[in-house]
């Protein structure tokens, strides 16, 4: 069974880091794109960044930019979002998902999903 748990998340002031966790299980990394996710209250869900171990890219939304970095840890099966420079715009719940292909799936949809950690940055 494939679970990813997402950690991390919690209360910081603005202009302060976090370093957000996804440990996945029941699969590996291989062939697969791992991604974190955001939803604000009130807003659609949007896409933050994405690791591919498919084709070996990273991405970024243009929010994410030069502030959020991602990572990982294969032989653990831990991606990391490190979240710095923080923003009230930045407070959400933010999802780790996964899906095997390519970097598309982080445009196009991913297969599984975490249940979420919380992140609130306050002014």
């Amino acid at each position: 069974e494939v679970q990813l748990v997402e950690s991390g998340g919690g209360l910081v002031q603005a202009g302060g880091s976090l370093r957000l966790s996804c440990v996945a299980s029941g699969f590996t990394f291989n062939g697969y794109t791992i991604g974190w996710f955001r939803q604000a209250p009130g807003k659609e869900r949007e896409r933050v960044s994405c690791i591919s171990f498919s084709d070996d890219t990273t991405h970024y939304a243009d929010s994410a930019k030069g502030r959020f970095t991602i990572s990982s840890d294969d032989a653990n099966n831990t991606v990391w979002l490190q979240m710095n420079s923080l923003k009230p715009d930045d407070t959400a719940v933010y999802y780790c998902a996964a899906g095997y292909g390519s970097s598309w799936r982080c445009y196009y949809g991913m297969e599984y999903w975490g249940k979420g950690t919380t992140v609130t940055v306050s002014s």
